[in-house]
């Protein structure tokens, strides 16, 4: 667990030095030409901040299968028991993980899921809305360095 913070920090600080980037870009004495400049600063931070939060979100549902059927009081899994209604943890038949979109599902005996944890929605999202813009900036910044070329090329 204490990694994946250190790599979500390690994001999370490459983010706000990309964040800082894109703030130089409204000073005086910014490099021309600014708009590819400030694309290419935006899809850094952007896709540092989806790293930063997919990682933090990877390695709290690689904590919950680690904490799963690692000793005493561990099945079912921890992350499906603490926080929920007794009755409804009686009824756990088992758990699904997954990375990619993240989820830890607790599967009760009769076939229904719930998430062990409603925050891997919002990181799902974030991480993927994040993602997106900073590929779409960078596909915009190469456009734009593109049509500069051609036009010095005339």
């Amino acid at each position: 667990m204490i990694v994946g913070l250190g790599i979500s920090a390690l994001c999370a600080f490459g983010a706000l030095i990309a964040l800082i980037g894109v703030i130089a870009m409204a000073l005086p004495g910014r490099p021309q030409p600014w708009p590819l400049h400030l694309m290419q600063r935006g899809a850094w931070l952007a896709a540092a901040a989806a790293a930063s939060i997919y990682v933090l979100g990877l390695f709290a549902v690689l904590t919950s299968e680690q904490e799963f059927n690692n000793g005493a009081d561990s099945v079912p899994a921890p992350a499906c028991r603490e926080g929920f209604d007794p009755d409804t943890v009686q009824h756990l038949s088992h758990h699904r993980s997954s990375y990619l979109p993240l989820r830890f599902d607790c599967v009760l005996d009769d076939g229904t899921t719930y998430s062990s944890d409603p925050r891997y929605t919002w990181m799902n999202w974030a991480a993927l809305l994040l993602a997106l813009s900073g590929a779409l900036l960078a596909i915009g910044a190469g456009y734009v360095a593109e049509l500069r070329a051609r036009k010095r090329a005339r």
